[in-house]
């Protein structure tokens, strides 16, 4: 396929998306049409989340159909699930000469044109971002951010653009990217904020070194006197950090947690009314509505972007306090992270809380039903959890099997598959993981099927609750990127009968 660049001027500019369901590339259009494309897309039919984005746009996804690409299709921009042997826009724009450019090509394109910074980590990614952008909002700064899923603050979608951020000579973009496949090499970033690094992608990184390498490789990307803005509480973002220092002197480095020195500095307070209060040593105090302190951790994270952007707009972090502690404190989360789905009563009048969460590594797992024991106290928590892909599960057997230590109740079914995998290949299943929870858990429930589980979950939330334990009801998480986010709704549905 025809290689190109993004045009300089995107007005008028037809830009067909192949995927255009996809978060990313929803987030893209949503971009791209600020700066005056004419987009169209295609993708299956099923619906999904992103429709709502796209409808917002006036948009609709167009079944696949090499006759999407008409001779007013400028550029086409596809989703790496595509390619042209079996996709028939793809091969109908190859044969029609129409440059062609991969999702995180067309990203990385973008921020070259910008004043760009770069969100990464194992864990962390969309979190930071959100409330990297929704501290933005609060700050007199002409930017634009792309998350990788619908954030609540920035009005339902996955960007937020500042007023008059389309007029500016120059604009801050700030943007999840993705270490899968190295996906994040195609970025390129003047900042980056590191949050976490740990075995994950096994099918693509076999071991931490290889994965930590990937990262020390993107922070290489920096220019002379570009900023890294680490986790000093994360073994592996540490040490990250440390390797790209001794290959680049000249990258000013920014730590940032408990373990930090200098301006961001985290001293966590306590849990007041549903609120995290914590404490960043160059700014003051600070609330959070949302449960976890790994959460706070990225608030800090996103509070030390915002104020070095402040600083390379030639502003005083000082002077804005105020704006980041409004920015903070209407962050309420994102979609499929620790979102609140919904609330209702059982037959014998327990009070119950639905939330779905993406967290899909143990460690993710681990430190959100943590998150969720400290925040939600005096309930009693039920734990949904879906594995996704055999590599990672068969690679970090023992890590899940423990993880779910803030948890009254856990429920696992079968593997979440990968299009990538093959079951035949590996060695266990979802029952496997079943038995290992087991030597470390007494409540631990296996059904195969997702929904199969709800008569059993809705009777369970319906027993009678220990009320010096438990005096607030139920919590009932569903998590992990599978879609047994399926079953939270339908507790939901049934607690509405």
């Amino acid at each position: 396929m025809k290689k190109a660049g993004l045009p300089e001027d995107l007005h008028g500019v037809h830009i067909h998306f192949v995927g255009i369901k996809g978060t990313g590339m929803a987030a893209l259009v949503e971009i791209l049409h600020n700066r005056g494309a004419v987009i169209t897309g295609s993708d299956v039919s099923e619906r999904f989340y992103t429709d709502e984005i796209l409808e917002k746009l006036g948009l609709k996804a167009l079944p696949f159909s090499k006759d999407n690409i008409s001779d007013s299709v400028q550029l086409v921009i596809y989703s790496s699930a595509y390619n042209a042997e079996k996709n028939p826009d793809l091969a109908e724009a190859r044969k029609k000469g129409v440059p062609c450019l991969l999702y995180t090509e067309a990203l990385g394109a973008y921020s070259e044109r910008a004043y760009s910074a770069g969100i990464c980590g194992v864990h962390g990614k969309t979190s930071t971002t959100g409330l990297a952008g929704t501290v933005l909002k609060e700050l007199d700064l002409p930017c634009q951010v792309l998350a990788g899923s619908v954030i609540n603050s920035f009005g339902n979608t996955c960007t937020y653009t500042s007023p008059g951020c389309a007029n500016a000579e120059k604009h801050f973009f700030v943007a999840e990217t993705c270490e899968y496949q190295k996906h994040f090499m195609s970025f390129c970033p003047k900042k980056i904020i590191l949050t976490s690094v740990e075995p994950d992608h096994q099918d693509f990184y076999p071991t931490y070194k290889d994965i930590r390498d990937a990262f020390v490789e993107y922070i290489l990307k920096l220019p002379q006197n570009g900023t890294l803005i680490y986790c000093a509480d994360d073994k592996g973002a540490v040490e990250t950090a440390k390797i790209a220092a001794e290959k680049r002197p000249d990258i000013q480095m920014i730590p940032y947690g408990e373990n930090a020195y200098g301006d961001y500095k985290l001293t966590f307070g306590s849990v007041i009314n549903e609120k995290n209060c914590f404490n960043i040593s160059s700014l003051g105090d600070f609330t959070l509505s949302v449960p976890g302190r790994h959460e706070v951790r990225d608030a800090v994270a996103a509070v030390a972007l915002a104020a070095e952007l402040l600083r390379t707009a030639g502003k005083n972090p000082l002077d804005y306090v105020d704006n980041i502690r409004k920015g903070l404190s209407s962050f309420s989360g994102g979609k499929r992270r620790s979102e609140i789905i919904g609330r209702g009563k059982t037959k014998s009048g327990n009070s119950v809380i639905v939330i779905d969460d993406y967290g899909h590594h143990p460690t993710a797992v681990k430190t959100t039903l943590s998150g969720y024991r400290d925040f939600y106290s005096g309930r009693k928590i039920i734990v949904d959890f879906m594995s996704h892909t055999y590599s990672r599960t068969q690679a970090l057997l023992d890590e899940f099997a423990s993880s779910f230590i803030g948890a009254d109740e856990i429920i696992l079914h079968k593997i979440y598959s990968s299009a990538r995998e093959n079951a035949a290949d590996f060695s266990i299943n979802g029952h496997t993981l079943f038995e290992k929870t087991k030597e470390y858990f007494k409540n631990v429930h296996y059904f195969e099927e997702i929904l199969d589980a709800s008569d059993f979950v809705l009777e369970l939330l319906d027993s009678t609750l220990d009320k010096t334990k438990y005096p607030d009801g139920y919590l009932f998480v569903t998590m992990g990127a599978g879609d047994n986010w399926k079953l939270g709704k339908k507790i939901l549905e049934e607690l509405e009968k």
